[in-house]
């Protein structure tokens, strides 16, 4: 669905994207993830259409976007991260508006309005100004202004801030729905393990260039493997011990209580050969596992700051 090539853009003397090359797939649910000032916003808003990038290239659905920005336009919608909204119109009336900018007439734009109204549970709201609206009900508003085309890219810059767990929970479900429908989203937050759960893909951005992409489960299952294996024991002997210690794969053995840590570059098998060995020379083990991956890990390990 997008696919960018050697994208580069820069403020002044700043190099916000310095040759930044990524896909998304048609369908996918893609978690942009980088650290403050690694180019996420900016991207998402070169994609959306909304700035020019320096160089390169970027193609939604197959199309080229330069030469082509306001036909790929109609087929996205976006969610800045800071929103804004008229105050001085009521709900009902703020999405009528923008769905009379995309050509529907009074009637239709009243019945896609109620659509959206309904898919994001704010049917009763619909009478209330929209400056009586607290910032979550806010950014539920703009998720619905961002659908109101139908659109087949939905690209979303910090969605859920400042929205209270509820509201998150009930826009995660959305967003999956949304995917199983078969539209593509391209989604950033600082909540990597909400994103871990919401999401088909993932990329990481660092200084303007994207250091890791792929599906939640198999980063995951990356990350895990750079992870220490981890035993808890009701006894382990000296004999043991030295055991460990003697292990070509075993590095920078670590205690605690009846819990011993160690970084471990051998094998599964390799790995089960040395529990029999352990059990073999007195260990009493109960548990025997490597630490599990997670995204707040894989991210630290992969990015910097700008």
């Amino acid at each position: 669905m997008v696919r960018i090539r050697n994208l580069r853009k820069s403020y002044g003397n700043y190099q916000a994207l310095r040759g930044l090359t990524m896909e998304i797939a048609p369908g996918e649910l893609f978690g942009f993830v980088g650290p403050n000032g690694a180019g996420k916003t900016t991207t998402m808003k070169i994609i959306a259409g909304l700035m020019r990038a320096d160089s390169g290239e970027v193609m939604v659905a197959n199309r080229l976007l330069s030469g082509n920005t306001n036909q790929i336009r109609e087929r996205i919608g976006y969610v800045p991260d800071f929103f804004g909204v008229y105050d001085d119109l009521r709900i009902q009336e703020y999405l009528e508006f923008f769905a009379s900018l995309y050509g529907m007439d009074g009637r239709e734009a009243r019945r896609r309005t109620e659509q959206l109204l309904e898919m994001l549970g704010m049917t009763q709201w619909r009478d209330e100004m929209v400056d009586s609206m607290s910032r979550g009900m806010k950014q539920k508003l703009c998720v619905a202004r961002a659908l109101v085309n139908n659109p087949d890219l939905l690209i979303l810059d910090e969605p859920a801030s400042g929205m209270e767990p509820r509201y998150r929970m009930q826009l995660k479900e959305l967003l999956q729905e949304l995917c199983a429908d078969g539209k593509t989203i391209l989604i950033s937050s600082h909540n990597l393990n909400e994103l871990a759960e919401m999401c088909t893909s993932i990329g990481v951005i660092s200084k303007g260039r994207l250091v890791m992409q792929g599906d939640v489960p198999t980063l995951l299952c990356r990350q895990q493997e750079k992870n220490p294996y981890i035993l808890h024991c009701l006894s382990f002997p000296e004999e043991a011990v030295q055991l460990l210690k003697s292990d070509p794969h075993v590095k920078n053995i670590a205690s605690s209580g009846t819990s011993i840590s160690f970084p471990y570059d051998g094998t599964q098998q390799e790995a089960a050969a040395l529990l029999s060995a352990l059990v073999a020379r007195g260990a009493q083990i109960t548990s025997f596992y490597r630490e599990e991956g997670s995204l707040e890990k894989m991210f630290l390990d992969v990015t910097t700051i700008p």
